[in-house]
């Protein structure tokens, strides 16, 4: 079976995140006050084979702890949909 992960990474809330203060900063010089604690993070799709939707999470799951995130400083989600 094919599924697709999309996947979000990003930074730990207890860790600073310079690239949303800069954004954030930017935001209110360009009159939106209103908006705040913005994150930047990263967003990865992928198509994965596997035998079972519980297989193809445990596959993403091992994927994104070792490769796609530093746990040190990022933590991870995602969601798998069959192709259409």
């Amino acid at each position: 079976m094919k599924f697709i992960a999309e996947i979000n990474v990003m930074p730990l809330r207890a860790l600073l995140d310079p690239q949303g203060k800069a954004v954030n900063a930017t935001l209110h010089g360009n009159g939106y006050p209103n908006i705040d604690g913005v994150r930047i993070g990263k967003h990865i799709s992928l198509e994965i084979e596997a035998d079972s939707r519980e297989a193809a999470a445990r596959q993403v799951e091992e994927v994104c702890a070792r490769v796609l995130s530093n746990p040190v400083m990022e933590g991870f989600d995602f969601q798998l949909t069959e192709p259409a």
